[in-house]
């Protein structure tokens, strides 16, 4: 399915927006956000994991290969890992607002750096399940949008 450019402009500007209101929400605010997500993917792993057959079932008629749709087929183990990978990066210090490197000039100037988000963020990857959200909760955590093409 081809995405038109209308379309691909409308995602940058909402993107764009959304990274605005991630760039300013407390750790507190994502890490709920990340624990929520975590827990939902426990507790839908039967709705997940039927539409990962779905998936399957349609790549390997297709004519995928079998080490691609090794990467794709989801069982309840991987699910677990997955959500136990997003609560360890809710587990991480909040990047966000970090000052270092300070230094103080003969003048007296303090000088450092602040991390700060990056905004939006695009990714083309490999189809792979858990890969969507991991890249997607290191985008949370580091409050950046990101627009995610398989």
């Amino acid at each position: 399915m081809k995405t038109g450019i209308g379309e691909l402009d409308a995602k940058g500007k909402s993107a764009k927006a959304a990274s605005r209101r991630l760039a300013y929400l407390s750790t507190d605010i994502k890490n709920q956000a990340l624990a929520n997500i975590a827990n939902d993917i426990v507790a839908r792993k039967s709705e997940i994991l039927a539409a990962n057959k779905i998936d399957y079932t349609e790549a390997r008629a297709s004519g995928m290969n079998e080490a691609m749709l090794d990467r794709l087929l989801l069982n309840t183990s991987c699910l677990e890992g997955i959500a136990r990978d997003v609560r360890s990066v809710a587990a991480l210090p909040d990047p966000v607002g970090e000052v270092f490197d300070m230094s103080t000039l003969p003048n007296g100037l303090l000088i450092g750096r602040k991390r700060v988000p990056l905004g939006v963020i695009g990714v083309i990857y490999e189809s792979r399940p858990n890969v969507t959200v991991d890249i997607s909760v290191l985008c949370l955590k580091s409050g950046n949008a990101v627009i995610l093409r398989g």
